[in-house]
């Protein structure tokens, strides 16, 4: 379980005032390292290793900017979660931050639930990752025996895995569970009708297959939580940092098959992750694939992230109808979607429908 001894947070700022209101703020929760300047942060840290940093950015001599480019340059303390500290009055460049490491931004004066709240949230971010880390040799074990240790595996390591990727992205709700769904109706029906026979495995992995998409926005671990979870349109910048996601899922993936991993299930995983937002017409990422280039398990998956999108709510959107989102995916069909696909959708509608409405 998340660890209740008491963390360690470095607070920087060159105003003493700020470094006397955050301590206070923060004392009763934390051991609070008050350090006035970038020369002492290096300083303490030869000797002890924080649980999170509080950086502020415009400081004399050495700048938070150029402090977090040394911090993510070495092994030893680019885990460390940075959150920036900057006046509401200052216009810094937030997405150049983001780009450098940090994992949030908080604005002085600080609010005490603000920051409080905002340091909880990226203490248990990093535990999780760190879980996340150790787990990969429970699911390398877990995968040795795919017959007798698939189910166990589901309801463990990758369940936790996938609840890492959903915590972390407060906007997806069952994202997972549905899409699983999804993607299972549409290998039903693939596997019913010997279509693309000479791509799709046998019924004996359906439940790897399935189980795999589990593993589809794993990349979102590495995004910054103030692109992942912003409430509107990104902007281009911020949209080129969410598309690294796809990339990012399918190296950690493969990470795990190099420390003697299941190398058929995790090649499911690994396709899917790296394709599933490539278009039928070659305009999707990361490779801009088109028509048949595009794996199969990454064809269907995309079709089912699109339709959960759609019928699910956002705080920038209310949930769409199942009717009026099946016209949308028609409409993809032959620019994002492969046609045949769209066939095989058009007769699964009514399922689709009510898999969105699950809880």
């Amino acid at each position: 379980m998340y660890s209740k001894k008491r963390q360690i947070i470095m607070l920087v700022d060159d105003n003493q005032a700020n470094l006397n209101i955050g301590k206070n703020m923060l004392k009763e929760t934390y051991e609070v390292y008050a350090l006035p300047s970038a020369e002492r942060l290096f300083k303490f840290l030869e000797t002890v290793r924080p649980d999170l940093i509080l950086l502020d950015i415009a400081m004399p001599g050495m700048n938070g900017f150029d402090v977090i480019k040394i911090l993510k340059a070495d092994n030893r303390y680019q885990d460390i979660p940075v959150i920036f500290l900057t006046a509401k009055s200052e216009e810094m460049n937030e997405l150049e931050g983001l780009t450098l490491g940090a994992v949030d931004y908080v604005t002085k004066p600080f609010s005490s639930a603000i920051l409080s709240r905002r340091i909880a949230n990226h203490l248990l971010i990093k535990w999780q990752k760190e879980e996340l880390n150790n787990l990969n040799h429970s699911l390398i074990g877990m995968l040795k025996d795919k017959a007798g240790q698939l189910s166990g595996l589901q309801s463990s390591v990758l369940n936790i895995i996938a609840d890492i990727v959903e915590f972390r992205d407060a906007l997806t709700g069952g994202h997972i569970y549905r899409t699983q769904k999804y993607v299972e109706t549409l290998l039903n029906r693939i596997l019913e009708r010997n279509i693309y026979s000479e791509d799709i495995m046998s019924w004996e992995n359906m439940e790897y297959i399935v189980a795999s998409t589990q593993l589809h926005d794993l990349g979102k671990i590495y995004i910054s939580d103030a692109i992942l979870n912003k409430p509107g349109k990104l902007t281009d910048e911020e949209f080129a940092v969410m598309k690294t996601h796809a990339e990012k899922g399918a190296e950690a993936i493969r990470r795990i098959v190099k420390t003697g991993g299941d190398r058929v299930f995790l090649g499911y995983a690994e396709t899917v992750a790296i394709s599933h937002h490539e278009k039928w017409d070659g305009s999707g990422y990361p490779y801009g694939l088109k028509e048949l280039e595009i794996p199969l398990l990454g064809r269907i998956m995309a079709i089912a992230d699109v339709y959960d999108a759609l019928t699910q709510a956002r705080p920038y959107k209310e949930p769409m109808p199942g009717n009026k989102a099946a016209e949308i995916i028609y409409s993809g069909s032959g620019k994002h979607f492969d046609p045949v696909l769209i066939g095989l959708f058009r007769e699964a509608e009514d399922e689709f429908a009510k898999i969105a409405k699950e809880e």
